[in-house]
């Protein structure tokens, strides 16, 4: 069964920073591009950022892009998100997203319909 959990939201005043983590279990992790993808309250998932299975390439949201950095650990099977600057438009619940089609070389979809998601999401809170 695919699993990932998700952790490392959590509240913050607007200007700090968060890193998210997400472990995998439950399929070749390495063998599959992940990205971030959050969404906030009324609102539509949102894709925030993405990165091949390699690791070689990553691509963001405009809304985040030199303010978050997306990385993964295929040894330990784990995604990360390091999230700088953040605004109150950030705020919202981050889900780790698993590509639904083997993945490789540069194949790194941006589109939402693109991805399962089959954690909780973490919650993310920028407010002062």
């Amino acid at each position: 069964e695919v699993q990932v959990v998700e952790s490392g939201g959590g509240l913050v005043q607007p200007g700090g920073s968060l890193r998210l983590s997400c472990v995998a279990s439950g399929f070749t992790f390495s063998n599959y591009a992940m990205s971030w993808v959050r969404q906030a309250p009324g609102e539509r998932r949102e894709w925030v950022a993405g990165i091949t299975n390699g690791g070689r390439s990553t691509k963001y949201a405009d809304s985040v892009q030199g303010r978050f950095t997306i990385s993964r650990d295929n040894e330990k099977n784990t995604l990360y998100l390091q999230m700088n600057n953040l605004k109150s438009e950030d705020t919202a619940v981050y889900y780790c997203a698993k590509a639904r089609t083997y993945s490789t070389g540069w194949y790194l979809p941006t589109g939402t319909v693109n991805y399962m998601y089959p954690g909780q999401g973490t919650q993310v809170t920028v407010s002062s």
